[in-house]
């Protein structure tokens, strides 16, 4: 059982390091993303352009006025692809 331990040792600190370089990458991607998008939106209402509506949005309008904003919550992620707690906050958005 001992001579295990080094290599079970170095294995555990091989995946926390590959692990670690990862989340690493994806947060500076992830900052790359949101800074292209508010440069992209920023030249969209520079040119007085605005990104057309998708048309699931009149379904998540429809779900709120049934009171089912969970299923609204759940079709504004499919639509965007935006994760819980922002698919929430636009759908409260949506409500007001």
């Amino acid at each position: 059982m001992e001579t295990w331990l080094p290599g079970i040792v170095f294995v555990v600190l091989s995946i926390s390091m590959v692990v670690s370089t990862t989340d690493r990458r994806s947060k500076a991607i992830d900052r790359r993303l949101q800074r292209l998008e508010r440069k992209v939106d920023l030249l969209l209402a520079e040119a007085g352009v605005q990104e057309p509506e998708d048309p699931r949005m009149a379904e998540i309008d429809a779900l709120l006025a049934q009171g089912k904003k969970i299923q609204a919550i759940k079709v504004h992620r499919e639509v965007t692809g935006d994760g819980l707690a922002e698919a929430k906050e636009a759908v409260e958005r949506r409500m007001r």
